[in-house]
């Protein structure tokens, strides 16, 4: 029998991967042939082969989303392809190909003269698929390791930094220790039910919910300390702590990368894994997911109070919408999960947003960009329509109405209350309340500080203002027509909890 005809829908399902992996491999000899050509006089290609990547992640989307195939269980029931997959895919695909949009200026600026970086992004993307699409224990770590493995380089790209370098080496030493939880939750988990499958999980463990059946320790153990370990990649608290280090030293464009992409796929594992193998073990990690979300809320809300830097504080307040996700995600509800998806489409949107406007902030009168909040002092005179765009943004991400960010916090607050747990949705308003007083210090900063001297920046690049355009109008616009957006996370939802 021909292997190949044996799995050929199965290669077309996988065909976005593959196409991926492809494109990479071509684009690594393409970049190594003519880096070192002494003919072509040793050309600069970073530029051209990020542009490639672009295109290859547009393509990348497009074979996903017109899949012929609905729904269906691969290589042995390893990988699963559903509308879940299909939905966290495209949305990463089109995030990562964002991010390389807007980093042009920035490597051409910085003198980054090595292609491979978006080519890390690129193969990191298919860890992350992989992720998402995992139907078993081992596939998804295998994911997260392939996907981390780029992240470490990333992290530490920069090599004459040595807060890259520091940067780096903090993500892979915490990264190394979180798979090591990882590895052991899975263990005890193998070792107390025999599987490693996602579907045979859920048929060993159904009714036990409502059975009051006693569940083995050594189960509950391993199911926490997988929850943990991804809560650790998702820089939920109290796991935060490599993030606003990680987020600092590494490359801007890189931190860009982190705040966005790798959180869509542990959130799309979370709701796999939690709302369908182990949701008849709710009682067990329910009160991990929901503890961390009110720690993340909290400690984002205080801890950004203090913060001066520009990268730090984003990172801080990343913690703290992780928190208000992972709400939905603890309710255990149909409204939860739908919470929970728009809550990390519109998050999506607003980070992009946030981190563009980071890359955009270059000075004209010297070398670097905006690093302290005092640096954005006068924004509002020297260029008006920057500081309403980030002055919208930060509005959003403080919900404040009718913007995006008001409409996701609104849909996880209602799902929490709905659920009973009033307590978890007054801790998230009150948090909300605090975190709007660092974001409005922005818009202080920017519009009423005096300007003691003028100072200028240049002009934002044609493929960043693209980006901030359109982050923009989704967030002053997503409220007048949310209807596609709400009826394709329901749909989702249910075919996940029902």
């Amino acid at each position: 029998m021909n292997v190949t005809n044996f799995f050929e829908n199965q290669l077309q399902v996988i065909l976005p991967e593959l196409f991926i992996l492809l494109s990479v491999s071509t684009l690594l000899l393409v970049g190594v042939q003519y880096s070192t050509s002494e003919k072509d006089g040793y050309p600069v290609v970073v530029k051209p082969v990020a542009w490639m990547v672009v295109f290859v992640t547009f393509l990348a989307v497009l074979l996903v989303l017109n899949n012929s195939f609905n729904a269906t269980l691969l290589f042995n029931n390893l990988l699963v392809h559903d509308p879940l997959t299909n939905m966290v895919k495209a949305i990463m695909l089109l995030s990562t190909g964002a991010c390389i949009l807007v980093s042009f200026r920035y490597i051409r600026e910085e003198k980054v003269h090595a292609y491979e970086y978006s080519l890390l992004m690129l193969f990191s993307i298919v860890g992350s698929m992989v992720i998402v699409s995992s139907y078993d224990l081992l596939t998804m770590y295998l994911g997260i390791e392939m996907s981390s493995l780029c992240l470490y380089a990333l992290a530490a790209f920069t090599r004459k930094s040595a807060f890259s370098t520091e940067a780096g080496l903090k993500y892979f030493i915490l990264g190394a220790f979180a798979s090591g939880i990882l590895l052991f939750g899975m263990s005890l988990v193998y070792g107390l039910t025999g599987t490693t499958n996602y579907e045979d999980l859920a048929k060993i463990l159904i009714g036990v919910y409502d059975s009051g059946v006693d569940i083995p320790n050594g189960l509950t153990i391993g199911l926490v300390f997988i929850v943990v370990a991804l809560l650790f990649k998702a820089t939920a608290a109290p796991f935060h702590m490599w993030a606003p280090d990680v987020y600092e030293g590494a490359p801007t464009i890189v931190s860009t990368f982190f705040a966005v992409v790798p959180k869509i796929a542990i959130l799309g594992l979370f709701t796999r894994l939690l709302m369908f193998s182990f949701h008849d073990l709710m009682a067990s990690w329910q009160v991990v997911i929901l503890l961390s979300s009110i720690l993340s809320m909290v400690v984002a809300a205080f801890t950004a109070l203090t913060q001066r830097k520009i990268k730090r504080f984003l990172a801080y307040s990343s913690v703290g919408h992780v928190g208000y996700l992972l709400i939905g995600l603890g309710t255990g509800t149909v409204e939860g999960i739908q919470g929970l998806f728009v809550y990390t489409l519109i998050y999506v949107v607003m980070t992009l947003n946030a981190w563009t406007f980071v890359l955009s902030t270059e000075f004209g009168h010297k070398k670097g960009r905006a690093v302290y909040f005092t640096d954005l002092i006068g924004l509002s005179k020297i260029n008006p329509l920057l500081a309403i765009t980030f002055t919208c943004t930060l509005l959003s991400m403080a919900g404040i109405p009718p913007l995006a960010g008001f409409c996701a916090k609104m849909y996880v607050f209602f799902s929490a209350m709905e659920g009973g747990m009033y307590l978890v949705a007054f801790i998230g308003v009150m948090s909300s309340v605090i975190g709007a007083f660092y974001y409005l210090r922005f818009i202080k900063i920017m519009y009423f500080e005096k300007l003691t001297k003028w100072v200028s920046f240049y002009q934002v690049s044609r493929e960043a203002s693209i980006i901030l355009g359109m982050s923009f109008l989704f967030i002053i616009g997503f409220f007048l027509n949310p209807t596609l957006l709400l009826t394709m996370t329901h749909k989702i939802a249910l075919l996940l909890v029902i």
